[in-house]
């Protein structure tokens, strides 16, 4: 189990490369930029599937497909269109309930145990990405931005739960994740195509930046997840995942796109106490089981 949640946390550490890798394609729309890098992620794919080909005879209930498709594109659908409604402060914040989401709703899954030190981590990696979201200054929920904020809850409701019940499927292969893939490229050029005006990349560190994203935080990133989430920790992956906003704001200023400071220090530790409170089960010889 411990090396499924390795796997699984490698999803966190490439989301951490999400902003650093948008800021640099340019002026793309949501949308199409979904569809593009979507399009790379199942790629990703079918190039996994030369090296371990997809066991043959394997019937996926829809139920599955549901799941899967209606996690990925209903998140990113639902996320940009809080973005649109609502101040983006704000409505990152709501959508990044979901790992706290995780963490609550795990104590449902059979062979599973919710236990203080796992809620108690999830919420101290909230305070540590409350932190990083607001930048140290206040936040101020408005009546008028309810529909954003509305849809900001429904993509992390959708992102919890799509995580949730595929731990309920561990017989159906990680290479699933392929055609969801798909899928969601082809749902996002449709709303690309009724909601914005294309804009292309422009120049080879754009199209890098685009090729980045498709092959690690909207590509790889959604395969090890699912391995993850269906064959380790989940409680402790949930609590974890609060390190994707702080990895990004140490990417950021890696590459000099944000200063370090105090605020990032206090998230550091709120997010790494919260994620080893999380993990005690595991660190100390109490585990969680695997669905059989």
């Amino acid at each position: 189990m411990a090396r499924a949640t390795l796997i699984g946390f490698t999803a966190v550490a490439m989301w951490a490369l999400l902003a650093m890798f948008t800021a640099a394609s340019g002026s793309v729309p949501p949308f199409q930029l979904s569809a593009m890098t979507f399009a790379i992620g199942t790629l990703v794919g079918l190039a996994a599937r030369a090296f371990q080909p997809a066991p043959k005879g394997l019937e996926i209930p829809w139920q599955v497909w549901l799941v899967g498709i209606g996690g990925l594109f209903g998140y990113h659908f639902f996320y940009f269109t809080a973005l649109r409604a609502a101040p983006a402060v704000e409505a990152s914040l709501i959508a990044y309930l979901w790992p706290l989401l995780i963490v609550l709703g795990s104590a449902l899954m059979p062979g599973e145990r919710l236990r203080w030190f796992h809620i108690a981590g999830a919420l101290l990696g909230l305070v540590g990405t409350a932190l990083i979201v607001t930048k140290g200054s206040g936040i101020a929920f408005e009546a008028q931005y309810s529909f954003g904020y509305l849809m900001a809850a429904v993509c992390a409701v959708l992102w919890s739960a799509y995580s949730l019940l595929s731990r309920r499927f561990p017989a159906v292969p990680t290479s699933i994740v392929t055609w969801y893939c798909l899928a969601t490229a082809i749902l996002s050029l449709l709303c690309h195509l009724l909601l914005e005006t294309t804009v292309w990349p422009q120049g080879a560190t754009q199209w890098l930046a685009v090729l980045g994203l498709g092959l690690m935080p909207v590509g790889a990133a959604f395969y090890t997840w699912d391995y993850g989430v269906k064959h380790g920790n989940i409680q402790v992956l949930g609590a974890a995942s609060y390190a994707a906003p702080l990895l990004s704001t140490l990417v950021l200023i890696a590459v000099g796109g944000a200063e370090p400071s105090g605020r990032i220090l206090a998230a550091c530790l709120a997010i790494t106490g919260g994620a080893v409170l999380a993990s005690k089960s595991m660190l100390f010889g109490r585990k969680s089981k695997a669905p059989a």
